[in-house]
């Protein structure tokens, strides 16, 4: 079997068992009882059909391979060449996106010197950074390579070549590897150079790391190299920069025919020059001087060879996909950062205050106070309370304030809704002192796009259903609901809750609708993760123990996340990581904790006006504080939830919420409303939505800002 007995390389043999001659080859080998079968391609092809997203059928439906190992005596039986790519690089994603990892299978990386090229060469096949390596090295194994070369012994007397090229085809058949077992002398550069992206170089030679930089730099190839000393890291960019010096000008315009021939000892000036001396640690300087002395070459230990095989690594990444990296040297110094440790501090999230206690039924203090510090309970979108109170002659006047707007609250009408939630409860307050109220709304204050105006008189007026208590006890709960049904009376008072304050309420039950609108709020949240200014604004509500602001905002313990959701809500905080994401056209987990509290509810509320101006919306909002109030009463949990499309009411709109998603908004958009619109959806505004759950209680409430009257606080 001579055309397959390779042992003196490092050469593979992938046959393929549906072509004659591969077939054939393989029964001689199958007969041969001195060869080994491996066989694990049901346990790999099982791996490979459990992978997500699904692979397509192409793929699936690859033939295995059979790979024969001449220098092991053995046969692998495994995937074929696209399956194995996939399957072996999975893990990779999203670090490298599997679109990256495609490209990056086209390069050509060279390798010069296989001591510590040895190390980088596999790290560059593990990582499945090109798609063809060539190595070079003349020299062979020894036992005092073993230090740093992670070889055996029985690999000593073999060429440093193919030593690596065995290595990688055990890792990677498929991986074209070519060697130069006479390493690269001036002859054979050029034909080295040729038809490569990038150059590592890594050998000892003084006139061939000369020698190489000059020819790379003719060929306008980036050259890379590490040094084993406190982690030198050295780029070129020949492809960026033809004109540049090489070694960055440290050698000045020395030739290689200078440095040729120079002893072990006599190369040390040049080499302090090139490794920078001030720059090394001690122990490599010592070295240094006792080269030719004490010590026969540069010391090396395996810890620092295989440091610098990582940052040669996203070196070669970052060119692959032409990604930023200049010119230049970085040290990585994993010894001076061991003297860096520090104690890490575990987080601390303080309890709260969480203003659980009700009011009597009798409010302290004046009407007007009551009824002003009554209105700010009011719930509003991110909780901004976008609102200023005013006292009048008669009353209190609620201006919304644009400065507290942001990009779903579209045309303002969320804010709009908040205002008419606190007409609401400034309503109940002043019932509960005796008092009646009127409201007015208007749009026609300069000052302010919608002003609700409470006036307070002694005659009759309809007095809101909820009272002073039940709206003081009103609180966002958003624990994990049981999923029970709702009881058989609550719908009917929650229906009537709403058709007194004006507007018409939908209780959604049926678990098939409950799931649909769970898949829609879950898109619709990914895509406000995904938009960098939704983000930016959804972040910007939070707040976090030892926060300026707390009572603004939405204090993240009340989330109900739990230790392991605080810790994913640290990293989708990060709009460096959400733009990762956002490029990736990935992260569909983000809409995961919404989905999972939709599906545990009990029922889905959903709050329509009759109307489209701001006036109608604030109704509506009135509405929504009188449901969410009788909701509590009867025992439910209840939260607020506002999709990046409930205030859009047109494909413009859409656009301007999320220029990239405004599409998929509106195909989402459609979706809700094919499920919760029963009325008559051209004249209905959508107001609000709510999750009704059977749950405990809330962790915490949220806190309010004072409120000022006529430039003094409310106390």
């Amino acid at each position: 079997m001579t055309d397959v007995d390779a042992t003196s390389t490092g050469v593979a043999h992938v046959l393929d068992a549906s072509k004659d001659a591969d077939a054939r080859l393989l029964a001689r080998l199958r007969a041969d009882p001195a060869i080994e079968f491996v066989d694990s391609w049901e346990n790999q092809s099982a791996s490979l059909h459990l992978l997500r997203p699904p692979l397509d059928g192409e793929v699936l439906d690859e033939s295995p391979r059979f790979v024969y190992y001449p220098w092991r005596r053995a046969i692998v039986k495994t995937l074929g060449p696209r399956s194995f790519r996939r399957l072996r690089l999975d893990r990779n994603r999203n670090l490298i996106t599997s679109e990256e990892q495609d490209r990056l299978g086209h390069l050509v990386v060279g390798v010069v010197g296989l001591s510590a090229g040895h190390v980088i060469a596999h790290t560059l096949a593990m990582q499945g950074l090109c798609g063809e390596m060539r190595l070079a090295d003349f020299d062979e194994l020894e036992l005092s390579n073993l230090n740093r070369v992670p070889a055996t012994l029985f690999d000593l007397g073999v060429n440093k070549t193919v030593v690596a090229a065995r290595r990688i085809a055990e890792l990677d058949p498929y991986l074209v590897v070519r060697t130069a077992r006479d390493g690269v002398t001036a002859d054979n550069l050029d034909e080295f150079l040729d038809g490569l992206d990038v150059v590592v170089e890594e050998c000892d030679s003084l006139d061939l790391k000369v020698g190489i930089r000059q020819a790379a730099r003719a060929r306008r190839l980036p050259v890379l190299m590490a040094t084993s000393d406190r982690g030198l890291v050295d780029v070129e960019r020949f492809d960026l920069e033809p004109d540049r010096p090489i070694f960055h000008g440290l050698l000045g315009d020395v030739a290689p025919e200078t440095l040729s021939g120079l002893s072990s000892h006599d190369k040390v000036p040049y080499v302090l020059r090139l490794i920078e001396v001030s720059g090394l640690s001690a122990r490599a300087a010592a070295s240094l001087l006792e080269v030719g002395h004490a010590v026969a070459t540069w010391p090396q230990v395996a810890g620092d060879v295989t440091l610098g095989a990582g940052p040669i690594a996203e070196a070669v990444r970052r060119i692959g996909l032409g990604e930023p990296l200049s010119s230049g040297r970085v040290r990585l110094d994993a010894s001076a950062a061991l003297d860096e440790l520090v104690k890490p501090v575990p987080p601390s999230i303080p309890a709260r205050e969480t203003e659980r206690s009700a009011t009597g039924s009798e409010p302290g203090g004046d009407v007007v106070s009551s009824v002003l510090s009554a209105a700010s309970r009011a719930p509003s979108g991110g909780n901004v309370q976008p609102w200023t109170m005013h006292t009048t002659d008669d009353g209190v006047t609620i201006r919304l304030d644009p400065e507290r707007t942001s990009t779903i609250d579209v045309g303002m009408r969320g804010s709009a809704v908040a205002v008419g939630a606190a007409a609401y409860n400034a309503r109940v307050a002043a019932a509960a002192h005796g008092v009646a109220s009127d409201v007015d709304y208007t749009t026609a204050a300069s000052e302010t796009p919608l002003a609700a105006r409470i006036r307070l008189t002694q005659g009759d007026s309809p007095a809101p259903t909820a009272t002073y208590e039940a709206m003081w006890r009103r609180e966002t709960n958003r624990v994990r609901g049981t999923g029970a049904p709702l009881p058989a009376d609550v719908v009917d008072r929650l229906v009537d809750s709403a058709r007194v304050e004006g507007a018409r309420l939908r209780v959604v039950q049926s678990r098939a609708d409950i799931d649909e609108i769970a898949q829609v709020f879950a898109a619709a949240d990914r895509i406000r993760y995904l938009t960098s200014r939704l983000h930016m604004e959804m972040v910007s509500e939070l707040r976090w123990p030892g926060d300026d602001d707390p009572d603004t905002g939405i204090d993240v313990s009340s989330l109900e996340l739990g230790p392991r959701g605080d810790v994913a809500l640290e990293i989708v905080r990060r709009p460096d990581v959400m733009a990762e994401l956002s490029e990736w056209d990935a992260g569909a987990v983000l809409g995961d904790d919404t989905a999972a509290g939709l599906r545990a509810s009990s029922a889905v509320a959903v709050i329509f006006v009759r109307g489209h101006e701001l006036v109608d919306y604030a109704r509506g909002g009135s509405a929504v504080e009188a449901t969410w109030i009788t909701a509590q009463e009867l025992g439910l949990a209840v939260q607020p939830i506002s999709p990046p499309f409930l205030y859009a009411t047109n494909h413009e709109e859409l656009q301007e919420v999320s220029p990239r998603h405004a599409q998929d908004l509106a195909a989402l958009q459609a979706r809700f409303r094919a499920v919760v619109d029963d009325g008559d959806g051209a004249e209905e505004s959508l107001v609000l939505v709510l999750r009704l759950s059977i749950a405990g209680s809330a962790t915490v409430r949220s806190r309010r800002r004072s409120i000022d009257i006529d430039g003094a606080p409310l106390p």
